[in-house]
């Protein structure tokens, strides 16, 4: 934190940090779908991958999963605006274009899909799974990992950032107190 012309303490780092941690929740589930869940579920028959992609689907539109989602691009947008004047900016405004292309695409792509998948209903009664598994797999796959690269971009240039912002903070912070002790002397 550094202290602004009044003398009162500015939450710009904060802000910065926590939209940092928010964005790095994010890439880690877009990351984990992307190396782990959809690998390891590609492995089961198509009615176990319906299955189990509808309750994923279902259970992680949750509050928690919301706050951080929807957290990751407000407190990106937050310090955007909070860093407008600040060397730290372009970073900051990189992370807030990766990461709201994220969620265009989450919004345009990967959640009508879900939807689609919840349409098909029960996959024990599903006429043709085959047929339901790949009109979604492959492209939301495809998709997924965009958005998971995407946020990793994000997370990075927030890193940046919050790195250029802490050194700043630092030098000025030494810069004032050697300025301070020698003009007392």
């Amino acid at each position: 934190m550094t202290e602004n012309s009044t003398g009162r303490r500015s939450t710009a780092g904060g802000v910065l940090g926590a939209a940092t941690v928010a964005m790095g929740l994010i890439a880690g589930v877009f990351y984990i779908f992307a190396c782990d869940v959809m690998p390891s579920l590609a492995r089961s028959d198509d009615r176990v991958f319906i299955e189990v992609m509808q309750n994923i689907n279902d259970v992680i539109q949750n509050p928690v999963f919301f706050l951080s989602f929807m957290g990751a691009l407000v407190l990106t947008a937050l310090s955007a605006w909070q860093s407008r004047k600040s060397p730290h900016r372009w970073w900051v405004f990189a992370a807030l274009a990766a990461y709201a292309l994220a969620i265009l695409f989450t919004v345009v792509v990967n959640i009508p899909l879900n939807n689609r998948l919840a349409d098909a209903g029960n996959p024990a009664t599903i006429a043709d799974p085959a047929a339901v598994r790949r009109r979604f797999e492959d492209t939301w796959v495809a998709w997924n990992v965009v958005r998971a690269l995407l946020s990793t971009l994000a997370l990075a240039c927030l890193t940046r950032a919050l790195l250029l912002y802490r050194h700043r903070t630092y030098t000025s912070a030494y810069l004032e107190s050697a300025a301070g002790s020698s003009a007392s002397r």
